[in-house]
């Protein structure tokens, strides 16, 4: 009975989810209304989670079962193509040989008209005859021939249709069929080899056309049928002889931009053939295209002189001279190197001759300057701005970050070099810019990250500025005399790079919590490195001062923090005593503390034995604050002047509140005279030791000390108050 209730609801329920008007919004309002509580909700959410899994399964199911259907009937359809293409070319066929019979048997009927003239009109069965012989006649049209280098008319004809039987059996070429002026010229099986590991790849088919080899790979389940795979032109494609190397033999190379394939024939004999065929229909495509280039840069002939009529009225305009047209200049470019020019581009592009293929534009431009621009001239520009392309993108390609980075800055000097000298300066700033953060942000993250933080930060800033110095003298070798844009461009990548170095810098000595010492050395040490950029002209101080502004203030200020924390404790605990060092050896060490710090009077303040007449408080905040100033002006630059300021003035008034309340409040003489002694050591020892390091470190007196020290009281406190101010 519950299983069926559990039914009728999870139907019910599929019935309200598939529902057109269903809102999603609705149905939870309605549900959270009518559920009772938690559970049920959880219930219904686990319904409508077994009503997905279900669908779920549903659809898988339908999916498998209809699969194998779906490739039989994928299959049926590739055939039912093939067939189509077939019969679409015999018709064509049939329809050019029906066509043709018209054209054979005219000369026919012309003799046999004759014939019957000549005898005089015979009857009856002499028109049985002369049908006969028109029949005869015409049984013998020509079948189409096989695939030949004939030149003449049919030869065209017949290897237009060997083109078309062979091309019948490649799927994915429909288009070549439909090109005027194509025919087959040579064919056969090859297999083709990678060209770094010489692994065989595959089986593949060439058709060699007039104008362009195609390349198809077999289809194993389909006995004798190709698939389409790659198009080349003719004027594109250079041909190269692989020299034998056992057990790699009979193999050829094809250079095509922007890759090369590299082919073995059957044997010896039929390499020749191919390298001999390729060569031969390249050099008569070439010939082709200069024919009709000179063709078209030829003058046209005289005007045609029309005869003159009876009309007089027509003499005296006759006799007129008429005006001479002004022809239009012809350039002369049937030199053979102008000829070979866009296949010899396609050389050095193929073999990575960059030079030598701007020295062939740069000849080009210069034969071509202050003279007009005919048709064969556009012609030529076109095909050689098209290798300009085509070189532009093999030298973006060798800036691209995805290349290797290694070899440095001058690695790049090559494609930076042939990129100015093709007029694009600007593509090659940016280029050489990008590949060069790639190469310092590929640097930065190989370093290895060492357990001491000033270690890491020392090959951090080699790593970085030694990458950043050989990037600006190469860039002001490669781009010397160019525009003076590409420099502030230089000037943007350079804060940029900057910016990532200070990431990484922060990350591992700030990010890390480490010591106001470290953190101190950290940045002396890349103050230093930044400094070797001066050399070149190249000033980035106050970048890194800029960018690491934020994160030495919060050092400071943490640090500020604890020197507080600490100076407040020991004040809870302080019972005014003097020091005992137990030792001679640790009061010595005691007084080359001091001497450190600056206090140079520290003898006046030492009494007996090991005794000390100051309070450890007095003695360990002295310690505390000289060390912060000095690890603080490591730190110093002229933005950090208030912040460092303000953090001494904190730290100074927590010691001077104290010994002042102090003071007030204490009842005993002899503890009062104790007390009064180390306010004298603050005022009169530490606060001037303080103000004339902090001067010595930023170059200006600070009026905020001078006052501090001045004060004989700094806060008024009350004298019945027994609280501390602090």
């Amino acid at each position: 009975m519950a299983m069926a209730m559990s039914d009728s609801g999870a139907s019910r329920l599929r019935r309200q989810l598939e529902s057109g008007g269903f809102e999603a919004r609705v149905y939870v309002k309605q549900l959270s209304q009518q559920s009772d509580g938690d559970r049920d909700l959880q219930e219904h959410r686990q319904r409508i989670q077994a009503l997905a899994e279900e669908t779920a399964q549903n659809l898988k199911r339908n999916v498998y079962q209809n699969y194998r259907q779906f490739i039989e009937t994928a299959r049926e359809i590739s055939y039912l193509e093939s067939e189509m293409y077939q019969l679409s070319h015999l018709l064509t066929e049939q329809k050019s040989s029906l066509e043709s019979i018209p054209l054979t048997l005219l000369p026919a009927a012309a003799a046999a008209a004759g014939a019957a003239a000549a005898s005089g009109g015979e009857e009856g069965g002499g028109g049985a005859g002369g049908r006969d012989h028109l029949r005869g006649q015409a049984g013998f049209f020509p079948t189409p021939g096989v695939a030949s280098r004939d030149n003449s008319g049919s030869g065209e004809e017949g290897k237009q249709r060997t083109l078309t039987t062979l091309l019948e059996k490649v799927e994915g070429c429909r288009h070549l069929l439909e090109t005027p002026g194509q025919y087959l010229v040579y064919n056969g099986d090859l297999v083709e080899y990678e060209a770094d590991h010489m692994a065989q790849l595959q089986r593949v088919h060439g058709f060699l056309m007039n104008d362009c080899l195609l390349v198809a790979t077999w289809l194993p389940q389909r006995r004798g049928m190709y698939r389409y795979n790659a198009l080349y032109p003719l004027d594109g494609l250079a041909v190269v002889n692989v020299k034998d190397n056992p057990p790699m033999k009979d193999m050829f190379k094809l250079l095509m931009f922007p890759e090369s394939r590299i082919f073995q024939a059957e044997n010896a004999k039929i390499k020749r053939e191919w390298l001999e065929v390729l060569e031969e229909t390249k050099r008569a495509l070439s010939e082709k295209r200069r024919r009709e280039q000179e063709e078209a840069a030829a003058p046209r002939g005289p005007p045609q002189v029309t005869c003159k009529t009876n009309n007089p009225f027509e003499d005296e305009e006759d006799d007129e001279p008429s005006v001479p047209e002004v022809e239009e200049e012809k350039v002369d470019l049937s030199m053979e190197w102008i000829q070979e020019l866009p296949e010899d581009l396609d050389v050095c592009i193929a073999q990575r001759d960059f030079e030598g293929a701007v020295d062939l534009l740069d000849k080009l431009n210069h034969y071509l300057e202050d003279k007009p621009s005919p048709p064969p001239v556009k012609e030529l520009r076109a095909k050689v701005d098209e290798r300009v392309r085509q070189l532009t993108e093999v030298l973006v390609f060798e800036l691209s970050p995805d290349r290797s980075l290694r070899g440095g800055p001058k690695a790049t000097r090559r494609a930076v070099s042939q990129l100015i000298r093709l007029g694009q300066c600007t593509k090659a700033c940016e280029l050489f810019l990008r590949n060069r953060a790639a190469a310092v942000h590929t640097a930065i993250r190989q370093l290895r990250i060492e357990g001491a933080t000033l270690l890491y930060i020392h090959k951090l800033c080699h790593v970085f500025f030694t990458s950043l110095l050989e990037t600006a003298r190469e860039f002001e070798t490669d781009f010397a005399g160019t525009d003076s844009g590409c420099y502030s461009a230089f000037v943007v990548w350079a804060r940029s790079a900057m910016g990532m170095f200070v990431d990484a810098f922060s990350k591992q000595v700030f990010d890390s919590k480490e010591s106001l010492s470290t953190a101190a050395e950290c940045v002396k040490v890349a103050k230093e490195h930044c400094q070797q950029l001066g050399d070149i002209g190249l000033d980035l101080t106050f970048i890194i001062h800029a960018l690491l502004v934020k994160d030495i203030q919060g050092a400071l200020h943490s640090y500020k923090e604890i020197i507080i924390e600490a100076t407040k404790h020991r004040n809870s605990e302080e019972m005014w005593r003097r020091m005992n060092l137990m030792t001679p050896e640790a009061l010595g060490k005691l007084k080359e503390e001091m001497k450190s710090c600056g206090v140079s009077n520290f003898e006046q303040y030492t009494g007996d034995d090991c005794w000390v007449n100051l309070s450890y408080t007095v003695v360990a905040f002295t310690k505390q604050t000289m060390g912060f100033l000095e690890e603080a002006l490591k730190l110093y630059f002229p933005e950090l002047h208030m912040v460092l300021l303000e953090s001494l003035v904190e730290i100074i008034l927590v010691a001077v509140q104290h010994v002042d309340y102090s003071l007030r409040c204490e009842q005993d003489p002899e503890k009062k005279a104790f007390i009064r002694q180390n306010a004298s050591f603050l005022y009169e020892t530490v606060l001037p030791v303080v103000e004339k390091r902090f001067e010595e470190g930023v170059g200006k007196p600070a009026k905020q000390l001078q006052d501090l020290r001045n004060a004989s009281r700094l806060i008024r406190v009350n004298p019945e108050s027994t609280t501390s101010v602090v």
